[in-house]
């Protein structure tokens, strides 16, 4: 007997979107593509009708909004999302947005020529249609409040030496949460920290300016030569592989045009092999949620040079490819759960643990008005 094949409901107010999206998802057999609808107020009637596995969102639409509508979705019917964000500076806000509400993952459209720019990535579409159905929706679990960040603390330097400690982490699906409550549980002081997540060019600017707003850390979009200084975190640019590199005693990144790895660029690979490169044992690494398995061998790596290394645990992961590959490999000296893995890797990194830890995710035990989806 077949298993049962993954149902989707397209939300998105453009008919050529929606047929082009159909066309492709339909070409799978474990797919299929139950309905569709123009605006979220038809889409709310076909959940209930339909009860798909898997909704693609829209961000703009008419009569009601894409993230108010996901926000509704998230508090009182939560399931399985992929946003379909529009490659703009605007379009990345949004959806970061919605990640932030319980949104899996995203696609995103081109401006012009919609079919060709969709088509171009049909096979990417259709993993993250099934990885998404196999996701852990977040829904409106809440975070702690951003952090103060203290200015005393981010502006003290220590002197350059080669052994100073690089936090190095990865993430994919799901990372830009997980990614989030790993920084807001860092002090200012915290050793310096390399982040590659799979991203688009557009939106790792935006990522890494909501990022620098959460953390007491101050946060920044890697630049090609930059030093690695500690109380401060570098995340990869989209579309731009991010290297640590030495120069003398410093640490510095390099950015690289380089072909994708794993399919990727950023990859975490990459990164992580260039730590074990020129970092070795001064590194501690962790591989967070992700489809896939990027950043497994390089975990891996860093562990056989004698790093510490860790991996997201399945129970707390929105997908559990990439730090599942790692386990699998023996590429993680340890499996935890996301809130815990903050305090690790400070605790291997020779820092004491951070109370915010503590209070990451508190507010997500609010109790939610009972209504009608």
């Amino acid at each position: 007997m077949n298993a049962r094949r993954i149902k989707v409901l397209i939300v998105d107010d453009s008919a050529l979107v929606r047929s082009v999206l159909t066309e492709i998802l339909s070409a799978d057999p474990a797919l299929e593509v139950v309905g569709a609808a123009a605006d979220p107020l038809i889409a709310r009637d076909k959940i209930k009708q339909l009860h798909p596995d898997v909704l693609t969102l829209d961000v703009e639409m008419p009569r009601m909004d894409g993230l108010t509508f996901l926000e509704n979705l998230m508090r009182l019917h939560p399931m399985p999302v992929l946003m379909v964000s529009s490659l703009t500076a605007h379009g990345a806000d949004v959806t970061l947005q919605a990640l932030e509400l319980g949104a899996v993952d995203f696609i995103t459209k081109p401006a012009l020529d919609v079919r060709a720019g969709l088509q171009a990535y049909a096979e990417l579409l259709r993993d993250k249609v099934k990885a998404v159905a196999n996701a852990r929706p977040r829904g409106s679990l809440g975070l702690a409040a951003p952090r103060p960040r203290s200015d005393a603390g981010a502006a003290t330097v220590r002197h350059f030496n080669t052994t100073e400690k690089i936090i190095a982490i990865g993430a994919s699906t799901g990372g830009t949460e997980a990614i989030k409550e790993v920084l807001m549980a860092m002090p200012p002081d915290a050793p310096a920290i390399v982040i590659t997540q799979h991203i688009p060019a557009m939106f790792s600017g935006p990522f890494a300016a909501r990022m620098d707003r959460a953390s007491a850390m101050s946060v920044c979009e890697a630049q090609d030569g930059q030093q690695i200084v500690p109380g401060h975190v570098y995340i990869a640019p989209g579309d731009r592989h991010l290297r640590v590199t030495r120069s003398g005693a410093r640490y510095v990144c390099r950015l690289s045009d380089a072909p994708p790895e794993n399919r990727h660029r950023p990859s975490v690979d990459v990164m992580f092999q260039s730590v074990a490169e020129n970092v070795g044992t001064n590194a501690v690494a962790a591989l967070l949620t992700g489809m896939g398995e990027d950043g497994a061998r390089g975990l891996l790596t860093l562990r056989q040079l004698g790093a510490h290394t860790c991996a997201q645990d399945e129970a707390s992961s929105v997908v559990w490819g990439m730090p599942g590959a790692a386990v699998r490999m023996g590429a993680a000296e340890v499996v935890l759960p996301l809130h815990r893995i903050a305090d690790q890797l400070l605790a291997w990194a020779g820092q004491p643990a951070s109370r915010a830890s503590q209070h990451v995710g508190a507010q997500g035990s609010a109790a939610m008005a009972d209504k009608r989806f």
